[in-house]
């Protein structure tokens, strides 16, 4: 009996660093064919969506989307027909980042890679792999561990920070409109939608752009109102008239005074779960 070869994509932006970690996964895994080799998150999305490898090596640190933004945006992508991949996120952070992975039981590696530690991580993902009936399982496991590890409020609403100072609360925002500036209470926001480099801000009369992004915007409003529900979506939840699941679990909001539709991601489906 024959079984079909493993496939991995390596995302890693310092070539020293990923070559060794080619050389390595050679020695202790020859079976393994590697599909692709990039040095940036945003190819890192591509590719795997291309390919749809079996594992994926995400380096943390890396341009154009971190480990977690590319992990995050591909369990949104991610075809419904598909087995979601194996992740192994490469990390070179301290500590205290090192717990919050264990607390996720997210397999990390950490920089440089050392071979006995290598060998550990491939034999787990030979035994999950070997293991078919936990595949269907996958992405419920990183969408679990994505609510542990990606920065954000509304991963953990209604939580407490500790003793983190909280910034003050935004209560006006100012967007140009031409010549003119649109003074717009937050509370009137239905959502904010993040663009390229800026984000569309919507109520009911109308839609203006703000230089700015989920990142920065996110620490200034209030977490128990405006909740995340997509990677580029922030919605003010005193505006949602109703949560929609479809026959196939996908979760969409409608939003009163307005004919918009949200799509909420499968990483934050978990805020409208029934209390």
């Amino acid at each position: 009996m024959t079984t079909t070869a493993k496939r991995a994509l390596i995302a890693e932006d310092e070539p020293i660093l990923s070559l060794t970690l080619q050389k390595m996964l050679e020695k202790l895994w020859p079976e393994l064919q590697l599909c692709a080799v990039v040095e940036n998150g945003v190819h890192a999305v591509q590719e795997a969506l291309d390919k749809q490898p079996d594992i994926l090596f995400l380096d943390i640190k890396m341009p154009g989307k971190t480990g977690l933004e590319v992990a995050q945006e591909l369990a949104e992508e991610w075809p419904d027909d598909k087995a979601f991949p194996l992740i192994v996120y490469v990390t070179a952070y301290d500590e205290y980042a090192i717990e919050a992975f264990e607390h996720s039981a997210s397999d990390y590696v950490l920089k440089p890679a050392s071979e006995e530690r290598l060998a550990k991580t491939v034999q787990r993902l030979q035994a999950r792999l070997d293991d078919g009936a936990q595949r269907p399982n996958e992405l419920d496991r990183v969408l679990e561990q994505l609510r542990h590890l990606v920065p954000g409020q509304a991963l953990s609403v209604g939580t407490n920070t500790g003793n983190q100072a909280t910034p003050e609360r935004l209560r006006i925002i100012r967007a140009a409109v031409g010549n003119q500036i649109r003074m717009i209470p937050v509370d009137e926001v239905l959502y904010f939608e993040a663009t390229d480099k800026y984000i569309n801000v919507v109520t009911k009369e109308h839609s203006s752009l703000i230089r700015s992004s989920l990142r920065e915007l996110l620490p200034q409003l209030d977490s128990s109102i405006f909740w995340q529900i997509h990677r580029s979506t922030v919605v003010n939840t005193l505006h949602i008239q109703i949560a929609n699941k479809d026959e196939t679990g996908k979760i969409s909001l409608k939003l009163k005074g307005s004919e918009d539709k949200l799509q909420v991601s499968r990483v934050y489906a978990h805020l409208f779960r029934q209390m």
